[in-house]
C-alpha cells in the first residue's frame, strides 16, 4: 500500500504530538518555512490563507527549516515567538526539520517523490517551497517558493 501524507507525524514546537491523520479530511498546505529568508513575509500570506479558509477545511502547517542558507537558525522558542510577533502566525508549527538528505523528514521523502519539480527533481530547492493536499491525502501540486500564498486561492477553493 502507498504510502499517504496521513501516515507521518511530528511533534510542534512546543513539543506537542503533530499527526497529519488529525486533520484526515481537510486540505492541507503544507510549507518549508524559514524565519531569515527572502520570503519570510510570505508568513503574512500563509496567516491570511489560515484565517480566510480555516472554517472551510483548511489547514496550514509549517515545518521550519534550517538547510537552506542557514536561515532558521533558532531554537524553537525563538521561532515560534518570531513567527507570533512579527507575522501574528496561529496555524500549527513543526519542530525543525530536514526536509532534503538522508536525515530528511520521512513526510518530505514522501511530498517530494510524488510531487516532483521541475524536470522531475525530487530535491526542494528552497524555503518556503508548498505542497497542496487534497482531502483525501493526496499531494495535487508542489509549488515553487516563489508562489505566493494568495497565488494559490483558486486552487484551495476548488479542493473546498
Amino acid at each position: 500500500m502507498t504510502a499517504s501524507v496521513y501516515d507521518y507525524s511530528t511533534k510542534t514546537l512546543d513539543g506537542k504530538p503533530l499527526r497529519l491523520a488529525d486533520y484526515r479530511g481537510k486540505v492541507l498546505l503544507l510549507v518549508n518555512t524559514a524565519s531569515e529568508c527572502g520570503f519570510t513575509p510570505q508568513y503574512a500570506g500563509l496567516e491570511r490563507l489560515w484565517e480566510e479558509y480555516g472554517r472551510k477545511g483548511l489547514a496550514v502547517i509549517g515545518f521550519p527549516c534550517n538547510q537552506f542558507g542557514k536561515q532558521e537558525p533558532g531554537s524553537e522558542q525563538e521561532i515560534g515567538a518570531f513567527c507570533k510577533k512579527n507575522y501574528g502566525v496561529t496555524f500549527p508549527l513543526s519542530r525543525k526539520v530536514d526536509v532534503n538528505g538522508p536525515g530528511a523528514h520521512p513526510l518530505w521523502k514522501h511530498l517530494a517523490k510524488v510531487a516532483p519539480g521541475l524536470l522531475g527533481t525530487t530535491a526542494i530547492k528552497w524555503n518556503f517551497t508548498k505542497f497542496l493536499v487534497d482531502r483525501e491525502g493526496k499531494v495535487v501540486e508542489r509549488f515553487a517558493p516563489s508562489t505566493k500564498p494568495e497565488d494559490l486561492r483558486g486552487k484551495i477553493e476548488k479542493l473546498l
